[in-house]
């Protein structure tokens, strides 16, 4: 029988002002200290760990390799040559796509998605821009999904030069090599919701691929609970030669883009800055996969991209889907953005493959799927989270909507310190829609995230008032 669809948690605290004393009662976890990991922190299941181990840098250098030989992919390059430019890059990726379908049991599919972009921004002619899809839909809550891109147009440091050749083997081979490779590790899998794997054009020229892609996707009224870009994800090598092999930056907005003036007010009444959806996101991304079964450590930056540019991810926060960027720690411009040449001092410039670390690149698409698969396999982010504010009162009721996965086993309350900027606490509430904490909603910020009966936990999902 299920339990009561009401519990009362008493956190007997009272000389303690602090959520850090409060961390030992009632079945509260301990706050992480001396850099131990956040207390939401999920540790890598033994199928997880074997999907990574799973994941081969030298098919990813393979990818990046022959997505190099098509010479320039430019989005305004000739698209009707087998060997040479974005036509024929379009046409392998497919063909690669296609190739894993073939092993998934038909829960797998691969498809063009392609419009004409009429003369715009940097497009000077109408252009046909196609964007190469893979989806392996879920076996449990197929409309439940989730999106992983790369971009695999490039470009030289004229972005309208569409004839010479444009390498791109960071920018973003290897994030679209990243992609390629997920899919076809996963493809013989049974995720739980579904996953879209996408290799988009037209980033360079203005976003213009990925944000058909998410058009289409909220125009068909899609449940995207999440989308990851990987853009320039092929070096740990900075300008200067230091190397941070084993961290990867993910961006992520606190404001949301398509924020309306009514939830503007309301998260400004709250204090609700670093609580959007991607901040959520970008929290799970390091529960789950900042430890030794990716070897990376996440560095979370709270911002939605990088000073003068912006990335694939854009579009989706814009259309209100949580979206994060993966991107290498500290970049090298003479490797992105460059015509190919030898400067007079012997310096090489260009996006060539010789300055990509293949080992980086597959421990980022361990990072990339350990995030995936647990949130593919995990329950939904429960919906209608609440805190009850109808009444003045020192206690805390929340309150949200019960999921629909049948192997939902519960729920866990989660707070923290409004100065912290992660999780410290979980309280373990059961299979509940309402739970009381005795514990002021004035001092402290809650969440509420859902669990499975394998132990997988969702992303948390940051309660509104209501009164």
């Amino acid at each position: 029988m299920r339990p009561s669809p009401t519990r009362r948690t008493v956190l007997t605290a009272t000389a303690a002002s602090a959520a850090a004393t409060l961390g030992t009662a009632s079945g509260a976890e301990a706050a992480p200290s001396g850099g131990r990991p956040p207390a939401t922190a999920q540790p890598p299941t033994r199928e997880l760990r074997a999907l990574l181990r799973e994941i081969d840098p030298a098919r990813i250098e393979a990818t990046v390799r022959k997505l190099v030989s098509f010479g320039t992919r430019h989005t305004l390059s000739v698209q009707d040559d087998p060997a040479r430019g974005i036509g024929a890059a379009r046409d392998w990726l497919l063909a690669e796509l296609r190739s894993y379908t073939a092993v998934s049991g038909g829960r797998m599919t691969a498809e063009l998605q392609s419009y004409v972009q009429e003369p715009a921004s940097r497009i000077p002619t109408a252009t046909k821009i196609t964007n190469v899809l893979a989806t392996l839909r879920g076996s449990v809550t197929p409309e439940r999904v989730y999106v992983v891109s790369g971009h695999y147009d490039s470009r030289v440091t004229d972005v309208m030069d569409a004839t010479s050749d444009a390498p791109g083997a960071d920018d973003d081979a290897s994030g679209v090599a990243v992609v390629l490779e997920l899919a076809r590790v996963m493809a013989r899998r049974r995720p739980a919701a579904t996953i879209v794997f996408a290799a988009v054009a037209g980033e360079e020229q203005g976003l213009y691929g990925s944000t058909y892609l998410a058009q289409q996707l909220k125009a068909a009224g899609t449940d995207v609970q999440g989308m990851f870009t990987n853009d320039i994800v092929g070096s740990p090598t900075a300008d200067d030669g230091t190397r941070d092999p084993h961290t990867i930056r993910l961006f992520t907005e606190g404001v949301p883009s398509s924020e309306t003036p009514a939830q503007a007010a309301l998260r400004r009444s709250v204090g609700g800055e670093n609580d959007s959806a991607t901040r959520q996101l970008a929290r799970f991304v390091r529960d789950v996969a900042d430890n030794d079964a990716t070897g990376m450590h996440v560095r979370v930056v709270y911002r939605r991209d990088r000073y003068l540019r912006g990335g694939d991810q854009i579009p989706f926060l814009e259309r209100g889907y949580p979206a994060s960027r993966f991107t290498e720690p500290a970049e090298d411009f003479a490797h992105q953005h460059q015509d190919v040449r030898v400067d007079e001092t012997g310096k090489q410039y260009g996006d060539l493959p010789e300055f990509c670390d293949f080992g980086y690149v597959g421990r980022v698409a361990r990072v990339n799927g350990a995030a995936l698969w647990t949130l593919a396999q995990a329950p939904g982010t429960p919906r209608g989270a609440k805190i009850v504010t109808s009444a003045l009162t020192n206690s805390t009721t929340l309150v949200w909507t019960r999921g629909t996965e049948p192997d939902l086993a519960g729920y866990e309350i989660v707070w923290r310190e409004t100065t912290a900027p992660e999780w410290t606490h979980v309280l373990h509430a059961g299979d509940v829609t309402t739970y009381e904490v005795d514990l002021s909603k004035d001092n402290v910020f809650f969440g509420v995230r859902a669990v499975n009966r394998q132990g997988l936990r969702s992303p948390v999902a940051f309660p509104d008032p209501q009164s």
